[in-house]
Parts: structure tokens; sequence; C-alpha cells
């Protein structure tokens, strides 16, 4: 009896696994919001001429597409107001500049004309180091062992305090893996980034990009990590929002979400062995 009565918990339990399913919750969602993607990144080597910003807005929890956002007046001045024309790719919400020009250490302020409303946001183009060659490989990384860790070097400038953002993109990982440091315990020293993965195997082509920001940009990009979780992806759904810099001149309360940030950019390839 007591066995064919574990036999029958048994079953049952089983039984009510495999009908296990998602359960999709009922939400409410809350009026669309502006988002403003403007990162400008003008890259080591390059005029950084062409430029691009994105207009979208929020949407449904569940929603795997962002609408959007079309008939937007977009420029960009620097100090000594030269204005700098984005215009849209039509029906697209992408608005490119052709004729755009960085240089480290100009401020920049961005205005966003949009259904009678106007944002702005000002920054200050950051420079950044390059990314060494001397770029190594551990294929017996992690605690298991089991993992194939890269890690790359960059000189701190010992002048100044400094902020950068590390982005490497794989193909093993859904998003890229975004860190935020700065130089506080490091000045002037040689800096590392790292990734690693248990998924890397030879021939696989790692895509590394080493951002110069600002100090204000740093602390709402780590904000944004945090609200995120780890290895979620810094602009997937996040459980609160976070506020950039970017301001409704007209309606403050009606904030648009993201940020307004002009970086140089130093990009390097490399391939596991």
């Amino acid at each position: 009896m007591k066995n064919t009565l574990r036999y029958l918990v048994a079953s049952y339990c089983i039984f009510l696994l495999s009908c296990t399913k998602v359960v999709k919750v009922d939400l409410e969602t809350a009026e669309p919001k502006l988002v403003i993607d403007a990162s400008i990144d003008w890259v080591k080597g390059t005029t950084g001429n062409e430029q691009k910003i994105k207009l979208s807005t929020t949407t449904g929890y569940y929603s795997t597409t962002f609408p959007t956002v079309s008939g937007a007046v977009i420029e960009i001045t620097n100090s000594v107001d030269t204005v700098f024309g984005f215009i849209e790719n039509p029906g697209t919400g992408e608005y490119t500049c052709s004729n755009f020009r960085p240089a480290i250490g100009e401020t920049y302020t961005l205005k966003v004309v949009l259904n009678g409303e106007t944002y702005t946001a000002t920054e200050t183009c950051v420079g950044v180091p390059k990314i060494e060659n001397n770029i190594t490989q551990n294929n017996k990384s992690g605690i298991g062992g089991d993992e194939v860790e890269i890690t790359y070097y960059y000189q701190d400038n010992a002048g100044e305090e400094n902020h950068y953002l590390q982005r490497v993109v794989s193909p093993v990982a859904t998003f890229p893996d975004y860190k935020a440091e700065d130089d506080e315990n490091s000045q002037g020293s040689l800096m590392q980034g790292n990734f690693s993965d248990k998924d890397l195997k030879a021939g696989d082509r790692i895509n590394i990009r080493l951002y110069g920001i600002s100090r204000r940009y740093y602390d709402y990009f780590r904000k944004l990590l945090a609200a995120s979780g780890a290895g979620a992806g810094p602009f997937q759904t996040t459980p609160g929002s976070v506020r950039g810099n970017i301001i409704n001149q007209t309606h403050f309360t009606n904030s648009a979400y993201g940020y307004f940030s002009i970086s140089e950019v130093d990009v390097k390839d490399y391939m596991i062995w």
C-alpha cells in the first residue's frame, strides 16, 4: 500500500510538472513616453561626420517592438553656434546628419521639437585612449575552469579624472555586455576590461568598444545597469525608470527617456583561437 501510494504521489507530481505553462498576467499599460536615443559616437580614425538619432516611444511590457516617431525637428549646436541638422529617413524614426563635426572638449546642445514641445540636453565630447594590441586569452577561466576569457587593456590619462564605458559584442550572448568604469583607484594606470563565456569557441569574433564618457553619463549608466539586472542588457525592460539628461522645456513633467551623449570611441575586433 505504501509503495502504491508513493507511486501515485510521484505520478501526480510528474503530471503537474508536465502541465506547467507560462501564465501571462494582464498588466496596465502606461501612456507612451518619448524615447530619445541620441548617442553620438566618434570612432577613432574617422571624421565622425555621419551620425544618427532615433526616436521611439515606450510600449507594453510584452511587446517586442518599439513604435517609431516621425515628424520631429532635430538639431545639435556647438559652442560657436554652428548648427547640425538631423533629417528623418521618412517613416523610420531615424534622423541622420552627414556633416557633423565632433571635437574633444567641445560642448554641444541637443534640441528636439516634437508636437509643440521642445526637449534639450547639453553634453561635452570626451576623448578615449586606444585599446592596446596585447589582448590575452585564457581558455581555462571561471570557477570550473570551463570558460574562455579575454582581457584587453587601455592606458588611463593621469592628468585628469576619467570615466569609461566598455561594450563587448559576441556571437554567444543575446545582448552586448556593458561595464561603466572610472579611474578613481587607477589614475595613470594600465586599465583592463574582460569578457568570458563557456560557450565561446575557436573562430568566434569578439567586438570591443571603449567609450570616453562624462561623469554624469557614468552615473546614469551605472543606475541603468543596476535597474536592468545583471546580464539583461541595459536597454531592455527595467523595473523602474532612470532619468537621463534630456529636459522637456515646454512641459517639465512630460519628460523623455534616453540620454544625449557624445563620445570618442575606440573599436577593436578579436578572434578566439
